[in-house]
């Protein structure tokens, strides 16, 4: 049976340069797991691999679809699936790809599976949206407490993607979206071998809890912020301020920007607040991350170590 190489970890953290060193040491491609590189309009805020980067290795979902296109981590497992089906024929025993990304929603849906939620019509997602716009978050909350209780008591009511998004199940279909998260995971006919990227030491342990140092990563996430606004992220967030209201935009980097360019911050601030928030970010990918005892940690740079466990698995 082959294998599906996975290389996770934080944001910032340097899962880029080790893939791709990875890729040519095994001769495969890269699958992108960035649920956001995925959109062609958005390289730079979303630190999306170079063209160059792309010649030395071949990736799969990056710049495969525009802004306004809608896209989900269910059909990027169906996607990812019939990719692996072509690939697993061409291997023998070998790594099929290497999947890297740190969107958490994504690399569960191919690993483990994703609930067989139905895609949305096009026409539910432009009334859902108009219906946002027009009559605010606050009374799509509340519908969704009549529609579906069990999934208000649990869902984040300032987020209104998700609200919206389970509002939209519910009115396509008739039924609760609780009704379709049942959670089963899925087998899959391929080896998933985990490796997860850190640059964190233990600080201290204090009544038994280990406490970390993440001043690294967040000193990394400071410089990429930096190097995204001096290689043009301005400009791009010019380009697609049309589509701001689309949900490819709902992200870290381009919501404060729209805030600098409405006029209400200066770029000092924007900066910061794009820092503070990706640093943000990071611990919650952490949280997460951790919590899968199938990963297994290594510091960027320790590319034979790494190598040397992926072979062991290979076996």
């Amino acid at each position: 049976m082959n294998s599906l190489i996975v290389i996770t970890g934080p944001t910032g953290v340097g899962k880029t340069e080790l893939c791709l060193n990875l890729a040519q040491h095994y001769g495969i491609d890269i699958i992108n797991a960035d649920s956001r590189q995925i959109y062609a309009e958005i390289p730079i805020g979303t630190a999306a691999p170079t063209a160059e980067q792309m010649q030395e290795v071949k990736h799969y979902f990056v710049g495969t679809k525009h802004i306004d296109e809608y896209y989900s981590a269910s059909m990027f497992e169906q996607d990812v699936l019939r990719l692996i089906a072509e690939k697993d024929r061409e291997q023998d025993k070998n790594p099929i790809a290497i999947m890297t990304g740190g969107s958490m929603m994504y690399i569960d849906a191919v690993c483990n599976g994703i609930d067989n939620i139905p895609t949305i019509r096009e026409d539910v997602r432009n009334e859902m949206k108009q219906r946002l716009e027009t009559e605010g978050l606050e009374v799509l909350v509340e519908e969704l407490k009549r529609l579906d209780p069990q999934h208000w008591a649990i869902v984040d009511k300032n987020n209104p993607r998700r609200v919206v998004h389970a509002l939209e199940i519910c009115h396509q279909t008739g039924r609760s979206y609780t009704s379709y998260r049942i959670g089963e995971r899925k087998k899959r006919p391929f080896n998933i071998i985990k490796v997860g990227l850190t640059v964190d030491k233990v600080a201290k342990v204090k009544r038994g809890q280990v406490i970390m140092d993440h001043n690294e990563l967040y000193e990394r996430i400071n410089k990429r912020v930096l190097s995204m606004v001096e290689h043009g992220l301005e400009e791009e967030v010019r380009k697609v301020l049309p589509f701001r209201q689309e949900k490819a935009l709902n992200t870290i980097g381009y919501k404060e920007m729209f805030q600098y360019l409405d006029g209400n911050i200066p770029i000092d601030e924007t900066i910061r607040q794009i820092q503070s928030n990706s640093r943000e970010y990071a611990r919650k990918q952490l949280t997460w991350f951790k919590k899968d005892t199938e990963i297994t940690w290594f510091r960027p740079e320790q590319k034979t170590e790494i190598i040397n466990f992926i072979d062991k698995k290979l076996l």
